[in-house]
């Protein structure tokens, strides 16, 4: 199974994410999207009880979430909570914020220019090259 681990920007917030090229689908960091939607200094508890409210409540959402080995901010790969973006946008639901609908819209981007770099392999090339002369 290959993986590729990225940072990705949302109103300069850092969300690790992972591409899965096998299942084809990006796995975001569920902590560093509750941060990133709630500013909570917390985020790791602030995650844990709403697991357990959605627990509670019967969803079963909580039980679909995947762990996987991410880079922490020590350096250290560390298991963490991932969603896909379908499970992601199901979770914002349960999440109020008035950044949700900016992440909602920012998570399609996400999605859109993953698309279009499988279809067109030269896109991720042309990047790849921009960010190189932009550093």
């Amino acid at each position: 199974m290959k993986k590729q681990n990225a940072i990705q920007l949302f109103e300069d917030k850092k969300v690790r994410t992972i591409w899965d090229a096998q299942q084809e689908k990006w796995y975001f960091s569920i902590v560093d999207v509750i941060a990133v939607l709630t500013d909570s200094y917390r985020p790791r508890k602030y995650w844990s009880d709403l697991k357990a409210k959605l627990k509670n409540e019967g969803s079963e959402l909580s039980e679909k979430i995947g762990q996987l080995k991410m880079e922490a901010e020590d350096g250290k790969s560390r298991i963490t909570d991932v969603a896909d973006t379908e499970q992601l946008f199901r979770l914002i639901q349960s999440i109020p914020s008035p950044k949700a609908e900016p992440f909602k819209l920012w998570l399609a981007q996400i999605a859109s220019e993953r698309l279009d770099e499988m279809q067109d392999p030269e896109i991720t090339t042309n990047q790849i090259q921009k960010t190189v002369y932009e550093n």
